[in-house]
């Protein structure tokens, strides 16, 4: 029973962090999932990759809705990352447990400065193939060796790069994290790792209704308010991961 109730409620603040920020909800999935929940690193990032592919669809029906998606250039961000996010799925299946556990501190730390520093947004003018495709290869690749989705690099590319309202880049990267993690988890069907359905489900079901109020919330509440909370708990995160590994 206790175990249930940590998943759901783990499961509420991922999807809130992924409803309301357009990502950052993996970067919290992974950790709650080995210290919480008891999963290896290898077991912990292929379910994040089940549960943030069923919530960001979840989320991105929302945001389309209120057509806050930039299509064209997510589905371009989105195609070049689906090779890298493969390959690195399968191949994040034979790497060390402290490897994966120590890259996965140092992406979650990276979210978090990337969260706390102001983003600069560029004027909107014409989408350049090239950017976008070099940003969508590099959130696949992060995506299949760490089973994150990669919104909190997404959102700010989307925006600083390509000039998009941060409205539009929220729902814009959850339709990139959709796809990426979708193709990662595809690649790591074929690596053995067990999925523990009795954890992965609750957790699932509980990020999907917290996304829907994530989204209300990023309404209600300045979304710069938002990412430096989110930030703040993922410095802690990361700190402690670390210091899982090094002592």
């Amino acid at each position: 029973m206790t175990g249930l109730l940590l998943a759901l409620a783990a499961g509420a603040v991922v999807g809130l962090a992924l409803g309301g920020l357009g990502g950052g909800g993996s970067v919290l999935a992974v950790p709650a999932l080995i210290y919480l929940l008891g999963l290896t690193p290898a077991e912990a990032t292929t379910a994040s990759l089940v549960i943030v592919t069923v919530t960001s669809v979840t989320a991105l029906t929302g945001h389309a809705r209120d057509g806050h998606v930039a299509w064209r250039t997510g589905l371009l961000s989105a195609a070049a990352g689906i090779v890298p996010a493969m390959l690195a799925g399968a191949a994040a299946g034979h790497l060390p447990q402290s490897v994966l556990t120590a890259g996965f501190a140092c992406v979650a730390g990276l979210a978090a400065f990337r969260m706390l520093r102001p983003v600069r947004k560029q004027p909107p003018g014409p989408i350049r193939p090239a950017k976008a495709g070099a940003a969508g290869a590099g959130l696949g690749a992060v995506t299949g060796f760490l089973g994150v989705g990669g919104g909190f690099l997404a959102v700010p590319a989307l925006v600083s790069v390509l000039g998009l309202a941060m409205r539009t880049a929220v729902g814009t990267s959850l339709l990139v994290v959709t796809i990426n993690s979708l193709a990662a988890l595809i690649a790591r069907a074929g690596t053995g790792t067990h999925l523990d359905w009795a954890v992965t489900g609750p957790f699932t079901g509980a990020a999907i209704l917290g996304a829907w109020d994530g989204k209300r919330l990023a309404e209600k509440v300045a979304g710069e308010t938002l990412q430096r909370v989110f930030a703040c708990v993922l410095l802690a995160v990361a700190a402690s991961m670390l210091a899982d590994v090094l002592l």
